[in-house]
């Protein structure tokens, strides 16, 4: 995907869920963790938002992740100009009546994705599809081979590791209630 496009979809979100609950970047910042300046990059498309950065913008503004694409037809999961060993890959986008989205994580290069708490009651299902994977849940290191499963509260910082040089793993994120932005 075009990174003007990445970044073109990603500020048209971003600006519509301020919007819609009437918030200054200020307020925002402060419900997302994420700084005042970068959000406004963002939405000057002046910035490509990282996985993770992505993932405290969509929590802390009460909207899903996959909410950011819903307009896209991502076939290769290279979403991310930003970090170049994560790729997303969307399943299953996000669906009000079930409360769950899908995708197919691929890390490479050994790489450690770190991921902040998301809102309470999420919970994170992931099953390996190929490599070995580590997930880092409560300070301690769970590993994962090909068709291995976990299941976890997500509302705590949380990472995942590439034991492997590559690992590929499905993921599905189920939220306790409904997001409040869906578009």
């Amino acid at each position: 995907m075009n990174e003007d496009i990445f970044k073109a979809r990603i500020s048209k979100h971003l600006k519509a869920l301020r919007e819609k609950q009437k918030l200054s970047l200020d307020a925002a910042s402060k419900l997302t963790g994420v700084s005042k300046a970068m959000l406004g990059q963002i939405e000057r498309k002046e910035s490509s938002p990282t996985v993770a950065t992505l993932w405290k913008i969509s929590s802390g503004l009460n909207s899903s992740f996959t909410a950011f694409f819903s307009d896209l037809n991502d076939t290769d999961g290279k979403i991310f100009p930003a970090d170049i060993d994560i790729h997303v890959k969307t399943l299953i986008a996000y669906d009000p009546t079930v409360n769950f989205e899908m995708f197919e994580i691929t890390l490479t290069r050994f790489h450690t994705q770190c991921s902040s708490p998301h809102k309470v009651g999420t919970i994170e299902h992931s099953v390996v599809i190929d490599g070995e994977l580590g997930v880092q849940v409560d300070g301690e290191w769970h590993y994962l081979s090909k068709g291995e499963t976990i299941r976890f509260e997500a509302d705590k910082p949380h990472n995942y590791r590439a034991v492997t040089e590559t690992v590929i793993f499905h993921n599905i994120v189920s939220y306790s209630t409904a997001m409040h932005a869906n578009e």
